[in-house]
């Protein structure tokens, strides 16, 4: 049997969809997603969230190795959004990560023409109140914000930064810790990781 999904689908997808949409135009802020009534784990809450609200049968999705190892999470997704599960990390519209941040380059950055047909990590760590500390600059953050963040590469900043020498291209990251999301877009600049 499949896991339910929202008790109240449409309201809790607008919701989740504005918690998206506040934490991507204010990078680093952390903002609290609607939860789902259930989703197998190892899938985070707030991964769940995302992929109920943002994932439709037009979109292919990668699952890490944790996360296709349980072939319930795949079910879910599949019996939930219609969603393609994906092999090809290239090929994806969105990537759910429970375990390591994978190389940037093997996921799709868009074209010059269709930079918005890139991927979108969604990226699962341990804490928003531990672990490395990294200092945020760009658009929609005044000035600089500080961060903690546990469940990072120490050499986060610079991938992030060959991925932003990209611009228009990249990936997106979208930081999921239990019910709350951190955005982390292209063109945010983050130093640090001490």
């Amino acid at each position: 049997m499949v896991a339910a999904a929202f008790s109240d689908p449409v309201m809790a997808a607008q919701a989740a969809f504005r918690a998206v949409l506040d934490a991507t135009a204010r990078p680093g802020k952390i903002v609290a997603v609607t939860q789902p009534l259930a989703a197998p784990a190892p899938l985070a809450p707030g991964a769940a969230a995302i992929a109920l609200t943002l994932c439709d049968h037009d979109t292919p999705v990668w699952l890490d190795a944790p996360l296709s190892a349980v072939p319930a999470v795949s079910e879910w997704l599949r019996f939930h959004t219609g969603a393609r599960v994906t092999d090809d990390a290239a090929n994806a519209a969105f990537a759910f990560v429970a375990d390591a941040l994978p190389p940037l380059d093997r996921f799709n950055p868009g074209t010059l023409e269709y930079p918005d047909r890139s991927t979108t990590i969604v990226l699962q760590v341990e804490s928003f109140a531990a672990g490395m500390g990294f200092v945020l600059s760009g658009p929609g953050i005044s000035g600089q914000r500080a961060v903690q963040i546990a469940g990072l590469p120490a050499d986060l900043p610079e991938r992030l930064a060959a991925n932003r020498r990209l611009f228009p291209r990249g990936v997106d990251l979208l930081l999921v810790c239990s019910t709350e999301v951190m955005a982390l877009p292209r063109t945010t600049q983050v130093h640090g990781g001490a």
